[in-house]
């Protein structure tokens, strides 16, 4: 499995969960501790956003541990709000396209977890999509195409109802392959809010932790951190994000919804 990171909050170095904590994911992907995978090297990527609308992208096939790019965009890249993806792939080859995060006009998205017998589902999902989406797929990825069947269900006008419908639409293709299950642990932004969630078939999901800080000695109000494991050696302050959760963050304010 793969393990991911955002943050939303005062603006701040990326590093400051990327590569500096005890446990940051560049620490994650090669030593994770909540996965069966310990290793996360088939590539990854972050997303940004800044004084534009679009987010800023960068993603890389190979290790995040030996990119040595990585260590000095992560210390001189500030931002309020971004994503940051190690991947170990379940299904799809090691390439560019299929590293995370995705983006689509202001939207950033990604995700850990798998769609089971995908190859056997895929072209059916893929058809649900209209042409213009279908287009825009550049991977072969389930959570590529989880991301573009959010838009397809509405993403960009209602993201809670988006996120709501796709559990029907999936289970409708699978429902026809025997013992098939999905599990999903996604983060996607707007550039505004972070929404994040858990969700499977079999209660089974991905796991996914939060933590908020007041930075009282920077004045810079509420911080908050999602992340698939605890960033810091005292993981007292974060927690867990239950199964079927949808949590929105924004403002320093957090909202859970049942997704389905």
């Amino acid at each position: 499995m793969c393990r991911l990171a955002a943050y939303i909050g005062a603006p701040c170095a990326l590093e400051k969960v990327i590569t500096l904590p005890p446990h940051s994911l560049i620490e994650q992907s090669q030593a994770t501790t909540e996965a069966k995978l310990s290793v996360n090297g088939d590539g990854f990527g972050f997303a940004w956003y800044s004084d534009r609308v679009e987010p800023g992208l960068y993603r890389e096939v190979m290790p995040a541990w030996t990119d040595g790019n990585l260590l000095s965009l992560a210390r001189t890249i500030s931002s309020g709000l971004f994503l940051a993806h190690v991947r170990a792939s379940t299904f799809g080859h090691v390439s560019r396209t299929n590293c995370h995060p995705f983006t689509h006009g202001r939207w950033s998205f990604m995700h850990n977890g798998q769609i089971s017998n995908f190859a056997a589902v895929r072209r059916p999902l893929e058809s649900l999509l209209s042409d213009e989406l279908f287009a825009l797929r550049n991977g072969n990825t389930d959570s590529e195409l989880l991301f573009l069947l959010l838009l397809q269900l509405g993403l960009k006008r209602d993201p809670i109802g988006a996120t709501r419908k796709l559990p029907d639409v999936i289970d409708s293709v699978c429902r026809s392959i025997k013992r098939n299950r999905y599990r999903m642990t996604c983060v996607m932004s707007d550039g505004v809010k972070l929404y994040a969630w858990r969700l499977s078939s079999d209660n089974h999901s991905p796991t996914l932790y939060i933590k908020q800080a007041s930075g009282k000695e920077e004045n810079t109000g509420v911080n908050t951190i999602l992340a698939s494991e605890p960033i810091d050696e005292d993981s007292s302050e974060w927690l867990a994000v239950e199964e079927n959760c949808l949590v929105t963050v924004y403002n320093g304010l957090i909202n859970c919804k049942t997704v389905h």
